[in-house]
């Protein structure tokens, strides 16, 4: 028999409300009258998409009495296939149980052909799904997961309800967890990391469903970062993004803390506390800055806070602390020690070339105090084997500069090495420019002050008998005298009685004779 038709899904309620239709229904009944089973085949279209579809029941009747029965369902078109064969009672609630499989070409191109709101970012393409099911009322429970979403695979136990707002709960496993399509269009900085991205933050997809979630993989990759062993918690809460990071392998330490993201009127609010223990420096301020200065291992830990429309106004609008310690490392990009001794012998020679190499040191202390998007230097400090240095001053994290001044130190030991090195030359310096291409300049003043050629001119600026010999031998030199400033002839006073102006002698005054030479 085939039942050609239009039907018309509706459930009315306070909590949930869905009125759908399905067009275009056709489907070829089948029940024998010897056999309690029934079965139908055809097609429908639901939003446009054709659906070839099977069910078929082993007792219809009890079926029909909301009994259990033997039910399977194969549902087959575009946009995505669905198959399910286990048992369905509808007394005195809906029950379901047995093997569920899934699989989509877009889990992405699905959720919207089915109306549902896509996540945000990119991502959610190819996708399977088979499980054990439990269906009980508006809860749906998945046990012995085996899910794959974009090339990742893992396993686990998953559980979706939809009692006025949907909500899905699991914990998840993986081998091997790569994040990169989903972080793909989230862009700390512009495609020439010169500077902060300025696009808007889209967090359209928040608000649609409620998550919690356990994540584990032994290997997890982040675009260019490659982690080790991790474990996260993710609580998406009413459009609020929270990220609990239990322990991470990354950078070659350990990274733990939580960071949060949610949507407010002026497009993003971002909270993070982390803490990156025993990590390689140059990796992971690399990788999350730009910043590729530092050489060694070091504990890194910030508490920071921000709102903004974008990554660019959120670093406006940054505040917290930052610190960073480390032990037998180096500063790559500057050779301190071998400018300090070559200004120590020749305080007036050139520089440009110590923009080179690197400073080792023994132990590098940093700690930041950032306000508005300034961090503003409360303690930096570096003792190396021969050298040593002290900071003050700001960096604009909006802009991306450095406004810093210190002092290097060119370390003595005494005889015997029995006490600590102490300073034998010191030298006052600035430090500006882009954080990845910073300019050390040292202070010109200091080196004029060492110099043993430029006491005379100093002693001309500070002395004037000196500057008087120092002028003197400048005329002696170029045989020229200055001339003196020129003066404004006074008007004699007009005779009593006359209108006429007293007569000024006009004539050129006598020029001196010079010197021979």
């Amino acid at each position: 028999m085939t039942v050609p038709s239009s039907i018309l899904i509706s459930e009315n309620d306070e909590a949930y409300k869905i009125v759908e239709t399905l067009a275009n229904v056709e489907f070829a009944l089948a029940w024998p009258s010897i056999s309690r089973s029934f079965a139908a085949t055809g097609r429908f279209a639901w939003h446009d998409e054709p659906v070839d579809a099977t069910f078929s029941f082993t007792d219809f009747v009890a079926a029909l009495q909301g009994d259990r029965s033997g039910l399977k369902i194969r549902l087959a078109g575009a946009p995505f296939k669905f198959a399910f064969d286990g048992y369905i009672s509808h007394r005195p609630t809906l029950k379901m149980e047995g093997t569920l499989a899934a699989d989509s070409a877009s889990l992405r191109d699905t959720l919207h052909w089915a109306g549902l709101p896509p996540p945000p970012g990119g991502g959610f393409g190819r996708f399977a799904l088979k499980a054990q099911t439990n269906v009980v009322s508006g809860t749906l429970g998945l046990s012995g997961v085996n899910v794959e979403l974009d090339g990742n695979t893992g396993e686990g136990v998953l559980a979706f309800t939809n009692d006025g707002r949907q909500t899905l709960q699991g914990t998840l496993a993986a081998e091997g967890l790569d994040l990169t399509p989903y972080v793909s269009t989230v862009r700390l900085l512009t495609s020439g990391e010169r500077g902060w991205d300025s696009k808007p933050i889209a967090l359209d997809g928040f608000e649609g469903i409620d998550v919690d979630l356990r994540l584990s993989a032994a290997r997890v990759t982040i675009s260019n970062a490659k982690l080790g062993r991790t474990a996260v918690a993710a609580n998406l809460r009413g459009g609020n993004l929270t990220v609990a990071v239990g322990e991470s392998q990354a950078f070659g330490g350990v990274i733990k803390g939580t960071f949060a993201l949610a949507k407010s009127p002026v497009g993003a609010d971002f909270k993070a506390q982390l803490q990156f223990a025993d990590v390689e420096l140059e990796q992971c301020l690399g990788e999350m800055l730009g910043i590729r200065r530092l050489e060694g291992k070091g504990n890194l830990g910030f508490a920071i806070e921000s709102s903004g429309s974008s990554v660019y106004d959120l670093t406006k609008g940054l505040n917290g602390t930052a610190g960073l310690t480390s032990r037998k490392g180096a500063i790559a990009g500057f050779n301190v020690e071998q400018l300090l001794r070559r200004i120590e012998r020749r305080p007036l020679s050139g520089g440009g070339e110590f923009r080179t190499g690197k400073t080792p040191y023994d132990t590098l202390t940093v700690n930041l105090k950032i306000t508005h998007g300034t961090a503003n230097v409360e303690d930096v400090r570096m003792d190396g084997p021969s050298v040593g240095l002290t900071l003050t001053g700001s960096a604009s994290i909006p802009a991306r500069e450095l406004d810093l001044k210190g002092t290097a130190s060119l370390m003595s030991s005494t005889a015997g090495g029995a006490t600590a090195p102490v300073p034998a030359f010191e030298l006052p310096f600035m430090v500006q420019g882009p954080w990845d291409d910073p300019i050390m300049l040292p202070d010109p003043q200091s080196r004029i002050l060492r110099s043993g050629a430029a006491q005379p001119l100093l002693r001309a600026i500070r002395d004037p008998e000196a500057r008087d010999a120092v002028r003197s031998a400048i005329e002696r030199l170029t045989g020229k005298v200055p001339a003196p400033p020129p003066s404004t002839p006074e008007a004699a006073p007009a005779l009593a009685g006359s209108s006429a102006p007293a007569v000024v002698d006009s004539s050129p005054a006598p020029t001196a004779p010079q010197d021979a030479r």
